[in-house]
């Protein structure tokens, strides 16, 4: 989770407005349940297991998804989401807020 807290820290300091970040599937959620994020950088293991399904209902809610981890194979993402964006750990986060960008604008 720090890496997540700093990560947010550096995104906001560029301009972006966050939520989270959520430590868990159900906590991620129940917060889509409250709002309609613009997208959503994914970890692929949080506390309670693999993200997949929150990664499943974001694709079907089409809000872009970068994944930021260092535990899954980048090839399966993309295969799986081929939309999404794979920015495996470690990267920096000039990195991330590029393709964040990107997909806020393409998707803009």
């Amino acid at each position: 989770m720090i890496i997540a807290f700093d990560l947010c820290d550096r995104l906001e300091d560029c301009g972006f407005e966050i939520d989270g970040p959520y430590p868990s599937v159900a906590r991620a959620m129940a917060a889509l349940g409250a709002l309609r994020p613009e997208a959503a950088i994914l970890d692929v293991q949080l506390t309670d297991g693999d993200v997949m399904p929150l990664a499943d209902r974001l694709a079907e809610m089409k809000i872009p998804i970068i994944f930021h981890s260092g535990h899954a194979k980048p090839e399966f993402l993309r295969q799986r989401y081929p939309e999404a964006a794979v920015c495996s750990k470690p990267c920096s986060a000039g990195t991330l807020e590029n393709s964040l960008r990107s997909m806020l604008v393409h998707n803009g």
